[in-house]
């Protein structure tokens, strides 16, 4: 008897077992829907180029998808879905192998409904009673579901993915903002996959920056988000209606400000901080200026460029294959051809879709290949096709203007100089920014109370390299400091201090020691050309960082494969 009761329950339990192996087996999980992450327009205040020159928040990722999970090594391949496959929404499932699944893998429940393509297998005739069930009626159908396509992968950057619908609202933010400056959209299927590379770049930079061990912060997010709204003339409340008015929510909204801000920030590790200027450049480039004529160092230009990347490590064949491209695309211009049009369409450059068009610009601020180019040519003329370290471009001079702020008049003028120092405290794991102001709220009082010495607490609590000098930063020039800084320091009179003021580099308290006015002094003569150079280093380096940031991510192409 208790080998028959034995031999009942072995036979239950591979039952149930086979039962919960069938249901696993042929379910697939839908991919996840990402939230909107549509433009709205808003323009966010000192985007990085890394957005892709669109100047709104869509133009970053929204939700993260994952990589995909691969099936088991015996379910054979997934059988693509298609618009003329017969795996439409409402039709019954058809047998077949299950397909790749992205997310953690379903529970093996034999009662959980199936999601996605399943085999239909008929179920197991249980024994009564054995887990509490009804049984199944012999001869009855088979259960079926419904599979409904929400989203596909489109590209694997690294450990993300890229979802269809986020490529899609992100080339509908590009067409609106294209349509908004007057430029003719290029077909759609081009612009895809423009703003998919940009996606591509978009998002290794923010891997990277993360790798790196960069953090955007709640109350940091809050701030930048009050100083879009405020750039934007909204309250945060307005701003928040408008973006759901546009069909984004808030939250995909703000992580868009959070990954434009780890960009932001790994460029300034990466690239600012590593552009360096000596004194022999220096002299040189008040020599070369000292040479050019009056009318050519007071020049402003407006330039458009196309630029054709070129992969770090190219081979002599893929050299060849971009400098083609970028004769025909010269061809076509010469032929008449739309400059901002071939620019949205083609260019690998961040400003891409405002036409390739730059800011005015004098030419000690320009890249040096470029102001070479601009200074011989006319308004509307073309560029023959240039080569840097980047890849190949073309420039077109849209426009020349005569500024006498510009080249060496801008160093002759008088200028008001501030003798300013400082007490830096940066937020960290272990400071908050709350905690960062109370305690410089603190010291400012003990200041002003005559119960501490500004120097003092400075070398004591000051993370900047002037604390040795007791936060003394020098004779300041309108310029050298963030603009949060600046305005700050502009507002005080001499001996005053300020309130804790935040900038980019963390919590500040400002003291302003005294002013004076510079008659065109060699210093700053000097001054103004370290910076001058350092800008043009800066744009130059730029390029070709983002290029290495691009050949290093693994990228897995999708778009055309599902």
């Amino acid at each position: 008897m208790n080998h028959r009761l034995f031999s009942l329950r072995a036979a239950r339990l591979f039952l149930a077992t086979g039962a919960l192996a069938l249901a696993a087996g042929g379910a697939v999980a839908q991919l996840r829907v990402p939230d909107s992450n549509a433009g709205t327009g808003l323009r966010l205040p000192g985007a990085s180029g890394s957005s892709g020159g669109l100047g709104a928040p869509g133009a970053s990722s929204g939700a993260r998808g994952r990589a995909p999970v691969l099936p088991p090594a015996d379910a054979g391949p997934a059988a693509p879905l298609t618009p003329e496959s017969p795996l439409s929404p409402g039709a019954p499932l058809d047998p077949g192998p299950a397909a790749p699944r992205l997310g953690p893998a379903p529970s093996p429940d034999p009662a959980a409904p199936l999601r996605g393509r399943a085999a239909p297998q008929p179920q197991p005739q249980r024994a009564p009673g054995a887990d509490g069930q009804a049984e199944q009626a012999p001869g009855s159908p088979p259960a079926t579901a419904t599979i409904q396509l929400v989203d596909r992968v489109v590209a694997v950057v690294n450990s993300d993915v890229i979802t269809l619908g986020e490529l899609e609202r992100r080339t509908e933010t590009a067409s609106q903002q294209l349509r908004e400056r007057g430029i003719e959209l290029p077909p759609h299927d081009v612009l895809q996959r423009q703003m998919l590379e940009r996606m591509i770049v978009d998002r290794a930079q923010v891997q990277q920056a993360r790798e790196q061990g960069m953090r955007v912060d709640e109350q940091q997010l809050d701030r930048a988000i009050a100083g879009i709204a405020q750039e934007n003339g909204l309250t945060v409340a307005a701003m928040r209606d408008r973006v759901v008015r546009d069909g984004q929510s808030f939250q995909s909204f703000r992580e868009n400000v959070r990954d434009e801000m780890l960009r932001s920030r790994l460029r300034e590790r990466e690239v600012d901080s590593k552009v360096q200027v000596s004194e022999a450049d220096i002299d040189a480039f008040l020599a070369s200026q000292g040479h050019e004529p009056a009318a050519q160092a007071t020049a402003e230009y407006r330039v458009a460029q196309i630029l054709l990347r070129v992969p770090e490590g190219a081979t002599p064949e893929q050299i060849e294959s971009q400098r083609r491209r970028g004769e025909e695309l010269r061809q076509q211009l010469a032929a008449g051809g739309n400059f901002a049009q071939l620019a949205a369409s083609y260019s690998d450059a961040p400003d891409a879709l405002s036409g390739g068009l730059l800011d005015w610009r004098p030419a000690d601020r320009l890249p040096e290949l470029f102001a070479q180019a601009v200074a011989t040519m006319t308004p509307g003329e073309v560029s023959p096709l240039l080569r840097s370290p980047a890849g190949f471009h073309l420039l077109q001079l849209v426009d020349r203007r005569q500024a006498s702020s510009a080249g060496t008049s801008a160093m002759t003028a008088p200028v008001t100089q501030t003798h300013a120092r400082h007490i830096l405290i940066r937020p960290n794991d272990v400071i908050t920014e709350a905690e960062a102001i109370r305690r410089l709220s603190d010291i400012r009082q003990r200041i002003e109370a005559g119960t501490a010495d500004f120097a003092e607490m400075a070398r004591q609590y000051s993370v900047d390299g002037s604390a040795g000098r007791g936060g003394d930063l020098g004779w300041v020039y309108p310029g050298d400091t963030v603009p949060e800084f600046e305005r700050a320091m502009a507002a005080l009179k001499p001996g005053e201090i300020s309130e804790p003021v935040r900038t980019p580099f963390g919590v500040h308290l400002i003291q302003v020691l005294e002013r004076r006015t510079d008659e065109a002094s060699p210093e700053r003569a000097r001054q103004q050309a370290r910076e001058a150079l350092r800008a043009r280093r800066i744009d130059e380096r730029y390029e070709d960082w983002l290029r290495q940031v691009r050949d290093s991510a693994y990228v897995e192409y999708k778009l055309d494969a599902n």
